[in-house]
C-alpha cells in the first residue's frame, strides 16, 4: 500500500496534507525517514511512525450499529442524514458501508464494514442468510398468518416470498411478533403483512446471520465486533446460528 494512502486512511489528513507531513520528515518506516508519497509499505510487517507515534492500521473494520429511525442506510446523501454520518472520524476513515439496508423508519441491527467479500457473501440471494425482525402489527396476528408466511405470500408485484418463520408474541389490538426471512426485497416485512391485510406500525431488526443485536447499544450507538463475532461471520453458513 502507498504510504500516502495508508496515512490518509488512518486519519492523518487529506492526500495533500499527508504529502506535507511526509515532506517535513515526520514519517518513518522502520526508523528510516520517508518523504516519497509513492513508496509502498506493508503495515503488517513494517513499523510506520509519525512524529515518533506508531501508526496502527487495520485493513478491515466491522461495526454493529443500533440504527435509529430517521437515518438512511447509505454512505452519503445530499439531503438526508446517513448511518455513516453517525460514525466517529476514527472509524469513518476506513470508509465502511452498510451491509444491506434498513428502511429510514426501521430501527435495529445494522452491520457496517469495508470488507466487500464478506458483504457479498451475506447479501447474496443464493446464501439465504436469515434476518429476524421484531414488529408491532395494527391488528390481531393469527396462526393462519403464520401458516401463510411458512408457505410464502404473494406481494403486491406478484412476487411470491420464500418461506418465513412468524412467531406470535402477543395478539390483540396491537400485536407483537418476530419474523425471520431469508431474502431482502424492498420493504419486504411491511409488504408481507400487507399481503394478509395487516400493517406494520413499528419495525426493528434484531439479528442477521449468526449475530444478535447488542441490546446495550442505545439507538444511534455502535461498537466494533469482537474477534469471536468476526470469526462467526467469516465462517458462517446459513443454518449455523
Amino acid at each position: 500500500m502507498r504510504i500516502d494512502k495508508l496515512l490518509a486512511n488512518v486519519g492523518y489528513g487529506s492526500r495533500k496534507e499527508v504529502k506535507g507531513l511526509l515532506k517535513s520528515g515526520a514519517v518513518k518506516v522502520d526508523e528510516t525517514v520517508v518523504k516519497d508519497p509513492k513508496i509502498h509499505v506493508n503495515p503488517a510487517e513494517q513499523e510506520v511512525t509519525v512524529h515518533g507515534e506508531l501508526v496502527s492500521y487495520r485493513e478491515f473494520v466491522y461495526l454493529m450499529m443500533n440504527k435509529p429511525q430517521g437515518v438512511i442506510s447509505a454512505t452519503e446523501d445530499s439531503y438526508q442524514k446517513t448511518v455513516v454520518d453517525l460514525l466517529e472520524l476514527e472509524d469513518a476513515v476506513y470508509e465502511p458501508f452498510p451491509v444491506g439496508r434498513l428502511d429510514k423508519d426501521t430501527e435495529g441491527f445494522l452491520l457496517l464494514t469495508n470488507d466487500g467479500q464478506l458483504s457479498h457473501r451475506l447479501l447474496s440471494p443464493k446464501k439465504h442468510v436469515p434476518k429476524t425482525y421484531f414488529a408491532h402489527i395494527n391488528s390481531p396476528v393469527t396462526e393462519e398468518d403464520a401458516e401463510a408466511f411458512r408457505q410464502g405470500v404473494e406481494l403486491d408485484d406478484g412476487y411470491r416470498t420464500k418461506p418465513a418463520e412468524l412467531t406470535i408474541l402477543s395478539s390483540g389490538h396491537i400485536s407483537e411478533i418476530e419474523l425471520t426471512i431469508v431474502e431482502g426485497k424492498f420493504h419486504q416485512v411491511k409488504r408481507m403483512f400487507e399481503a394478509v391485510g395487516k400493517k406494520v406500525t413499528y419495525l426493528k431488526r434484531i439479528s442477521m446471520g449468526p449475530l444478535d443485536l447488542d441490546e446495550s447499544l442505545e439507538l444511534g450507538e455502535y461498537r466494533e465486533l469482537t474477534d469471536e463475532e468476526i470469526e462467526a461471520l467469516q465462517s458462517y453458513t446459513p443454518g449455523d446460528k
